[in-house]
């Protein structure tokens, strides 16, 4: 398991070691209680769908600060109606904190750990959000059309 720097949940962290998303979907004979998956690069995440509502945590892979399809995986487990711990690891960065919470992250595990003044800086650098996402954040052009 990774070290967890950032997380925005209150229930307590899975600690249960995480399994491949071929190990999990594969397990035909159901010999697998795992309730812990990592995605990787190149996994769909699509494939752990039908399978949500019996996982605590999703970890999901970020090899390379310039690989962004984890926050693709995010958004669509979220979309999916999962609730569970989604777990970003690996290569991220400050810059990357805001996006990863907006796309659907609750707990950050990066592999060097960030500053936490930085951290806080990214974390309120927009108080408002231009676009809807998995957060709970309402795009601004819907807060103008409340107010008029």
């Amino acid at each position: 398991m990774s070290d967890v720097q950032f997380r925005f949940r209150e229930d307590e962290a899975v600690a249960d070691p995480a399994v491949t998303v071929d190990a999990f979907v594969s397990d035909e004979w159901g010999q697998t209680n795992a309730a812990a998956v990592r995605l990787e690069p190149g996994d769909d995440a699509r494939a752990l769908i039908p399978h949500l509502a019996r996982l605590r945590l999703i970890e999901v892979a970020f090899p390379a600060f310039t690989d962004g399809r984890g926050y693709s995986s995010a958004r669509i487990l979220r979309e999916a109606g999962y609730t569970g711990e989604l777990r970003a690891v690996g290569d991220i960065g400050v810059d990357q904190l805001a996006q990863a919470r907006r796309c659907g992250f609750d707990a950050i595990a990066p592999d060097v750990p960030l500053d936490e003044a930085d951290a806080r800086a990214a974390f309120a650098r927009w108080p408002h959000a231009y676009q809807p996402a998995a957060d709970a954040r309402i795009p601004i052009w819907a807060l103008r059309h409340r107010a008029s």
